[in-house]
């Protein structure tokens, strides 16, 4: 028998109750494989990361993706990470 108050409390994890992590956690079964699992991280990682900064994830995408494709050198990839990011009106505007 255990006095009033004593049981053990669990911590909530980060996101446990947040209705859009809830959402995901079935959505994220339907991955089709491991490796789409760890795409899909990556992916969800860098959207979360983009909304922490305050900055629009599909502006960001969009114009990362296009530079990547027009050859962004790949010993300033540090540039292209969502805490790290000028926006191309930001710049344009410095």
């Amino acid at each position: 028998m255990h006095a009033i108050g004593s049981e053990s409390l669990l911590l909530a994890r980060y996101g446990q109750n947040n209705p859009a992590i809830a959402l995901g956690r079935k959505n994220h079964l339907f991955a089709g494989s491991d490796g789409g699992g760890e795409h899909w991280a990556v992916i969800a990682s860098l959207i979360e990361t983009c909304k922490m900064n305050s900055i629009d994830p599909q502006t960001y995408l969009r114009d990362v993706l296009a530079k990547i494709v027009a050859r962004h050198p790949m010993d300033r990839i540090d540039e292209l990470l969502p805490f790290a990011y000028v926006p191309a009106a930001d710049k344009a505007a410095a």
